[in-house]
């Protein structure tokens, strides 16, 4: 079985897409999964939601469970599929529920500040 591991992240954290600030948060975990890089999630109530469009793309973890995907809408582009969610994870990973991690591109950036 993977070893998934939730821990809260340490700082400040900021995601960014096309230069603008989609969120802030003291409060954002860190998961780490087998030895995969750590996925920092976000609290949603800290991303401006009004940016993202959810998608029809699903993707199935066998640990985490099921993930729904959101496009980032800004002033210049739209970053298709950007970000994801688990509405409804499975027990080990129960903790981000609510929560919503980033796909690291040219264009969306996590970064401790």
């Amino acid at each position: 079985m993977t070893n998934i591991r939730i821990r809260k992240a340490e700082g400040t954290w900021v995601v960014r897409s096309g230069g603008a600030v989609l969120g802030e948060t003291s409060n954002a975990l860190e998961l780490t999964e087998g030895d995969m890089d750590p996925v920092i999630y976000f609290p949603r109530e800290d991303i401006a939601m009004a940016f993202l469009d959810r998608t029809s793309k699903t993707t199935r973890c066998e640990h985490k469970g099921e993930a729904s995907y959101f496009s980032i809408a800004n002033k210049s582009s739209v970053t298709e599929n950007a970000a994801w969610s688990y509405e409804d994870p499975k027990e080990d990973a129960a903790a981000i529920k609510g929560h919503l991690a980033f796909v690291l591109s040219d264009s969306v950036k996590v970064e401790q500040v």
